[in-house]
């Protein structure tokens, strides 16, 4: 498996490439608009084919570069059938099976965050997005955000993956670029140490994380899968 793991500095946003050795076929978890002529080269220095884009949810941090790789490369974008994007290619559910060459993608939905998250299981990892983090958790007071039901997500989902299952996750703030589930149990902050439901409720209650920088922008441009003017024309 041929894996690289980008990093866009202003939103703190981890993109995942993913290939088949024996096919040359690869997909993208959470590609970035500003950052798509970076996957294209690496795509072409490496000789790859761009078959999906995987979102783990509708973004609220930064636009998604789905719409911009689907017109250059032809590419099908990947969505829960309830984030909001109905622009998408494919409408995923829980357990879904997508392949891409010899990779199996498992699509196990996490939701809580927003109401359309998933997380993607590729063998011995899991792409989280913003439902888990390394030490800690996406927020969940808007988009439908649901504290309960991110807690059930990460602990019947994620949780129940082995335990050393690597955890690459949707953002990092602390320059970490992966965990596994094993340390996420112990440690996670929000999350580890076996605290309760209600201690983690009580936790994401008194966060009070300021409104998100990009939000008014990046919502309605991730419904149209980062392609707004675009998908108004057609």
């Amino acid at each position: 498996m041929l894996f690289r793991q980008f990093f866009e500095p202003d939103t703190f946003t981890y993109t995942y490439l993913l290939g088949c050795e024996r096919t040359r076929r690869a997909f993208l978890v959470d590609p970035v608009a500003s950052e798509v002529e970076a996957y294209i080269r690496l795509l072409s220095e490496a000789n790859l084919k761009l078959i999906y884009t995987l979102e783990t949810h509708v973004h609220a941090d930064h636009i998604t570069g789905s719409g911009l790789l689907r017109e250059k490369l032809g590419s099908k974008s990947v969505v829960h059938r309830d984030a909001g994007a109905m622009c998408a290619d494919l409408l995923v559910t829980d357990g879904i099976l997508l392949q891409v060459g010899d990779l199996e993608i498992e699509v196990r939905a996490t939701p809580g965050h927003t109401a359309g998250c998933v997380s993607y299981v590729v063998g011995d990892r899991v792409f989280t997005g913003d439902s888990l983090l390394i030490g800690g958790c996406g927020r969940t007071d808007f988009q439908q955000g649901d504290a309960g039901l991110l807690y059930d997500s990460i602990h019947h989902k994620l949780f129940s993956l082995p335990a050393d299952t690597l955890v690459f996750p949707g953002h990092d703030y602390q320059g970490h670029r992966v965990s596994t589930i094993a340390q996420e149990m112990e440690t996670n902050e929000r999350l580890g140490a076996n605290k309760s439901r209600d201690e983690f409720l009580t936790i994401m209650k008194n966060l009070k994380l300021a409104y998100p920088k990009y939000i008014d922008q990046a919502l309605p441009a991730n419904q149209a899968c980062g392609r707004p003017t675009l998908e108004v024309q057609g």
